[in-house]
Formats: structure tokens, C-alpha cells, sequence
């Protein structure tokens, strides 16, 4: 018999309706993998094993009441750091934020929690979720499971570390800068970036989120399955109109032409050989499915790319460089300084000339998608990287950000991602980027469902304690 650990999130929900299993089974599985591999890759960083247990039971007790317990019911998932969830510290990797307790719940968490989901834990992220790879002062150095040498991601890389070692089916993540799509990318599982006012989120525990951070950053679902994401996102999109960015748009939009675009190297971004190979290879599982195919450009990545290191960076500057000080985190420092160093801080004018240039990018972005409802283009320019590369010199910290142009560039327009894990090479996890239109988050997970079938499902991986 499967393992209840190794259940998908549409498989564990099917079971526990049907009675074969109960949540309280489900989570005690959850919890007892945690127990088991989750010391050798430091991806949860705090644990709730009562509070799942008593939800699991909540579930149970709403089935047996003949109660719809929602499409998430007893499904384990994890919550990322940075987002707030009653009872516990939203750290965001930060030893100055260690005893910051949220009082109520972040949106996202809660349209979880009503969803049925069982929460197990919570996971790590870098300091100030500012990078690509995970470590922090605080809570630690969270390991790619499937191989310690190679980054988890980040900024959500305790998220896909959990999921890709069965840690729950489903991981809660947050992408400003590729923070989902990479992590996904790096651990070989899947993540979706959702378009912009799909889920709503805030955390009543800190200030009001700077401008960029409002038009860039979202949350959104990673997991083993192209169906678990799709069940993930439907949980975590209702409504919650304390955000007012939300968007009460339909989760499946109007039919649309089975047309795809392939860019292998968006204006120009250095390709490796193993990262076009896996895309021709998406590309043609999407022409035997009835996709037509057409390589070409795709609309302008770098300079919003540029506006979006400025938007970000500007606003950080106004408070940032003094918790920096206070928080005493080597990897914060040097990266941030390496990031001020990129790109110079703006005067008013070019500040509201970004703005006004975000429209003009997403217009752009937005008639390109009409005629191509999928762009299929690299995740990164380069297979998963030796772990905290970024940090060994400023050379290697330009490697990074130049492999990561797709990652900044798309959050200015607002649009979704979802990156396809494809398998390996020589063990190195490899996989694709779709992007589409907005709020059409629909078709990328049905082209993304198309990719995945050619494939061998996605494996959990079984870390060893070093």
C-alpha cells in the first residue's frame, strides 16, 4: 500500500471523502515524514504538530456531520515565514522579527485553512526573502533534497524543499522576483505564479506594502502534480477583500486557440544547451497534444527586468539599510549591496517614469498573449546552481542575476508563471516557464497538464543527514 505521505493533494482529498482514509491519517503521515527527513534539509522551521492534529480532526468531525469540508479537506500543506498566520512569528528569516506574532491570519493562510488544508508547518526563507538560494541567521540553511550541492531556491526554497520530499502535498510560496517559479525549478517539482489580484494577501502584522511590492508581489502553490496546483490555486484564490488588489475573476476563462510560442533566448539571454533541449522538448509534447508551435521572439524582458530591480530596490532603501544594520545577516548584506550596486537610486521623475512605462510594457505583453495564449521560455538560463553561488564574489552574483532575467522581468507586468518540472539532467533537476495572459492562470495549468503527462511523474526525493 502507497505510503500516505506520498499521496497527491487531489489524491489524499478523493480518499478521505470516499471514508478509505481519515485526515487525522493523512496528517499523522504528513508529520511523521516531516519527523523523518526534514532534520537533513531544514525546509520547515516551525512545527505545529497539535494544532494540524486538531485540524485534521475538524475535518473529520464536518465529513462525518455529512458537511462539505472544501476541496483542500485534510490535505497537509506548509506556510511560508513571511506571511502571517495566527499564533506564530512571521519571521521572514529574521532574528529582528523572531517575536513579531501575528494575531490574525494573512488571507491566503486563511482561505486555506476554509479550504479544509491542514497546516504542518511553516517554512524557511532568506533574510528579508531576498534571494535565490535560503539561508538566514535565524533559522538556518535549508538543502535541495534531491541533491545538498546544488541551491534550493529561494526566496520559497524551504517551500519546494518540503514538497519535494513529501513534506505535504502542497507548499504555500510567495514570487516577487521568481521566488515560486525558481525554487520549483531548482527542487524538480512544479510552481505557479499566479497573476497579479488572483490571491489575496497581507500581513496585519507589519505596514502597508510599498508600491512595487503591491504591483509585483504575490502568493501562489507549489507541488508534485499540474492538478495539484490547479487545486491549490482555487483554495487560495477566494475572495478576502481585505486585500484590495483581489480580483473576483472566473478560474477558467473564454475557449482559446491551442497556440504556443517558443523563445529559447529572450533577448538574447545566454541559454545553456540542457535548458533549450528541455523546452524543444515541452514544445513538441505540446504539438503531438494539437498545439501549434512558433519560435520567436517574445516581447521585452530586460528593461522591465530594470524597472523592477528600481521600483524594489528604491523603496527598500527607505528602511532596509537600517534593518540590514540591525539584523547582522552576512548573505542580506553582501547581496543587497551587490543589488545597489546594479542599480542606482532613482530621483521622483524616474520613479513615476517607471510607472508609466510598466503600462506600456504590459500592453505590449498583453497583445503578444492574445495571439499566443502560452510563451514557453527558460525558468533560468542555466540548470539549478551550486548552492549559494551568489554570494561567493560580485562576478558570481552577476552570473545569477544574468541567468535569472525571465524570474524579474515578468512581475512588473503583473502576469503569471508557472514553471514544469521535466525531469533531470545527470541528476540535475531541469524544467520550463509558461506564461500567459492575465488571470488565465487556466491555461498555462492545462498546457503545463499536457508537458507533465510526457514525462515520468514527479519523484519525492529521500535526503540523507549529511
Amino acid at each position: 500500500m502507497t505510503a500516505l505521505w506520498r499521496l497527491t493533494a487531489t489524491e489524499t482529498v478523493a480518499r478521505i471523502a470516499a471514508r478509505d482514509i481519515s485526515a487525522r491519517e493523512a496528517t499523522q503521515a504528513a508529520l511523521d515524514r516531516l519527523a523523518a527527513v526534514n532534520p537533513a534539509i531544514n525546509a520547515v522551521v516551525q512545527e505545529m504538530p497539535e494544532q494540524a492534529l486538531a485540524a485534521a480532526d475538524a475535518v473529520d468531525a464536518a465529513i462525518a456531520r455529512g458537511e462539505a469540508p472544501g476541496p483542500l479537506a485534510g490535505v497537509p500543506v506548509t506556510v511560508k515565514v513571511n506571511v502571517d498566520q495566527k499564533g506564530f512569528a512571521t519571521t521572514n528569516g529574521l532574528r529582528i522579527q523572531k517575536d513579531l506574532v501575528a494575531t490574525e491570519d494573512n488571507p491566503v493562510v486563511a482561505n486555506l485553512k476554509r479550504a479544509g488544508a491542514v497546516i504542518i508547518g511553516r517554512t524557511n526563507t532568506p533574510a528579508f526573502s531576498l534571494r535565490w538560494f535560503t539561508r538566514n541567521s535565524l533559522h538556518g540553511h535549508t538543502r535541495n533534497p534531491r541533491d545538498p550541492a546544488l541551491t534550493p531556491g529561494g526566496s520559497s526554497g524551504g517551500a519546494a524543499a518540503a514538497v519535494a520530499a513529501g513534506i505535504g502535498a502542497i507548499g504555500h510560496g510567495t514570487d516577487i522576483g521568481g521566488s515560486i517559479r525558481y525554487p520549483a525549478y531548482a527542487c524538480g517539482i512544479h510552481g505557479l505564479r499566479p497573476t497579479l489580484g488572483r490571491v489575496p494577501a497581507w500581513n496585519p502584522s507589519g505596514p502597508e506594502r510599498a508600491v512595487g511590492a503591491q504591483l509585483m508581489a504575490v502568493s501562489g502553490p507549489m507541488a508534485r502534480s499540474i492538478a495539484d496546483l490547479r487545486l491549490g490555486l482555487q483554495a487560495m484564490a477566494a475572495e478576502d477583500l481585505r486585500d484590495p488588489w483581489w480580483v473576483p475573476a472566473p478560474l477558467s476563462g473564454s475557449p482559446y486557440p491551442r497556440r504556443a510560442a517558443l523563445c529559447l533566448r529572450p533577448e538574447g539571454m545566454d541559454t545553456k544547451p540542457e535548458v533549450e533541449q528541455a523546452l524543444r522538448d515541452a514544445a513538441l509534447r505540446l504539438q503531438n497534444a494539437g498545439w501549434s508551435i512558433v519560435e520567436t521572439a517574445c516581447p521585452p524582458l530586460r528593461e522591465p527586468a530594470a524597472l523592477q530591480a528600481m521600483l524594489w530596490l528604491a523603496e527598500s532603501r527607505r528602511g532596509l539599510n537600517a534593518a540590514l544594520e540591525r539584523e547582522g545577516d552576512p548573505d542580506a548584506r553582501f547581496v543587497f549591496a551587490q543589488m545597489e550596486a546594479l542599480c542606482p537610486q532613482p530621483d521622483l521623475n524616474t520613479f513615476q517614469d517607471a510607472l508609466q512605462a510598466r503600462a506600456a510594457f504590459t500592453r505590449q505583453w498583453q497583445l503578444f498573449l492574445k495571439n499566443y495564449p502560452v510563451l514557453l521560455v527558460p525558468v533560468s538560463a542555466e540548470l539549478p546552481f551550486p548552492d549559494l553561488l551568489d554570494v561567493q564574489s560580485p562576478e558570481a552574483f552577476r552570473r545569477v542575476m544574468a541567468a535569472q532575467l525571465v524570474q524579474v522581468g515578468l512581475p512588473l507586468m503583473g502576469l503569471p508563471g508557472l514553471t514544469v518540472a521535466t525531469g533531470a539532467v545527470d541528476g540535475v533537476p531541469v524544467g520550463v516557464q509558461l506564461i500567459g495572459g492575465r488571470y488565465r492562470e487556466d491555461v498555462l495549468l492545462d498546457a503545463g497538464a499536457v508537458i507533465e503527462a510526457g514525462y515520468a511523474p514527479v519523484g519525492i526525493a529521500d535526503p540523507v543527514a549529511g
